[in-house]
């Protein structure tokens, strides 16, 4: 069950059985069915996880009840409420379901007692920050350079087969356009 998330981390540090072991330990393997939430905005609840299987999407809800789809995760991808999990804050977004999923999850004290057993994962932590860096500022650079036509394009190049199980509402949210607009923008696609 948790070979994907081995796999992830081995692509980047060799681990022995007896540190996979540990890691297992210290994780929780938590399965939510669509629409449940992983995390609600403004709470103390924060991990960081793994998505077995799934798809999420990270939002945050303004004063006025509107949605802003920051980003969607999948399967065999890493997602974290980076500014709460790190620095002990309320969390900044909601994190919901949006189809039935499974995703492996650590909390921050039990991070910390898995860098102190197996110390050699802080040089994979300090990759995927790496990586989450860089998408936040992919998607910073294509909101603030690309047409809304560009980037459901690129969206649909780099994810073919999840744009499908996306509805027209969460994806609309995501390029910062209207639904009206989307559906202009899919039929000159």
């Amino acid at each position: 069950m948790y070979n994907l998330l081995r796999k992830s981390i081995e692509r980047k540090i060799p681990l022995t059985d007896q540190e996979w072991d540990i890691i297992v330990s210290k994780t929780q393997l938590i399965k939510l069915k669509k629409n449940q939430f992983l995390q609600i905005q403004n709470s103390y609840h924060s991990y960081q996880g793994f998505i077995l299987k799934g798809l999420f999407k990270t939002y945050a809800l303004n004063e006025n009840g509107t949605e802003s789809v920051i980003f969607f995760s999948f399967e065999n991808e890493w997602m974290c409420d980076l500014q709460s999990f790190y620095h002990q804050k309320p969390t900044t977004y909601n994190i919901k379901a949006i189809e039935d999923s499974e995703i492996v999850v650590i909390n921050k004290e039990e991070k910390a007692q898995l860098f102190a057993k197996v110390p050699k994962l802080f040089q994979f932590h300090v990759l995927m920050i790496e990586s989450a860096n860089v998408a936040i500022q992919e998607r910073l650079l294509d909101v603030l350079n690309k047409t809304s036509k560009q980037r459901y394009l690129d969206f649909k190049e780099r994810y073919p087969h999840k744009v499908q199980k996306i509805n027209n509402k969460n994806l609309s949210s995501y390029l910062g356009v209207s639904h009206e607009f989307l559906s202009k923008i899919k039929k000159r696609c």
